[in-house]
């Protein structure tokens, strides 16, 4: 299959963006423990990451590969780490709002992540996602290239945490690196698993 060439999303898109996110980590124990029904999982996380995408929109980079029959294939939504930037507008009471009796859970994520990011400017890969249809095509390996290109030559580091060990091989062949602490652990012994790219 031919996929169109990466384009930056558009706001209007942002919460499709999110959907694609949620849909393509349905099944990530890191989602599980999010939200543990199946039934409500869906639901719960596109709105979470649609709220983030729409911060990473304003305040980072969205690229997407469009499905050739229509909608979103892939995308990555990163977070600039190179200049200051607020918080998400009304974060507690959104996520409050969203995440109902998943609250804690969703707090505890934030805790977890907020000890361990690390404090020299980066570009943060928060979401690297592509669609249960289009997965083993490369389009995370090209949305990566694409943005690494452009950090090579600015001279950024860029971050993730990485949800699983086949991730982990992955990132590891785009030149990311294992990092000290390398897991973090949700409270029910989830691990992410964090990873840094030099330049």
């Amino acid at each position: 299959m031919t996929y169109p060439e990466i384009r930056p999303a558009r706001a209007d898109e942002i919460p499709a963006v999110g959907h694609l996110v949620a849909l393509s980590f349905l099944d990530l124990p890191q989602c599980a423990y999010l939200v543990p029904p199946l039934e409500d999982r869906l639901a719960v996380t596109a709105d979470y990451f649609t709220m983030l995408t729409e911060h990473a929109h304003r305040y980072g980079r969205i690229d997407v590969i469009d499905d050739p029959d229509g909608g979103l294939a892939a995308t990555a939504v990163w977070f600039d780490y190179t200049r200051d930037a607020p918080d998400p507008e009304n974060y507690e009471e959104n996520l409050r709002s969203m995440a109902g009796e998943y609250l804690d859970r969703f707090q505890a994520l934030d805790v977890l992540f907020e000890k361990h990011h690390p404090h020299d400017e980066h570009l943060h890969l928060a979401f690297l996602a592509v669609h249960p249809d289009h997965q083993d095509h490369g389009l995370g390996s090209k949305l990566m290239e694409r943005t690494h290109a452009e950090l090579d030559t600015a001279g950024t580091p860029a971050y993730l945490e990485a949800t699983n060990q086949n991730n982990v091989r992955l990132y590891r062949r785009h030149g990311y690196v294992d990092m000290d602490p390398f897991e973090m652990l949700l409270p029910d012994g989830t691990p992410f698993f964090r990873m840094w790219r030099a330049v």
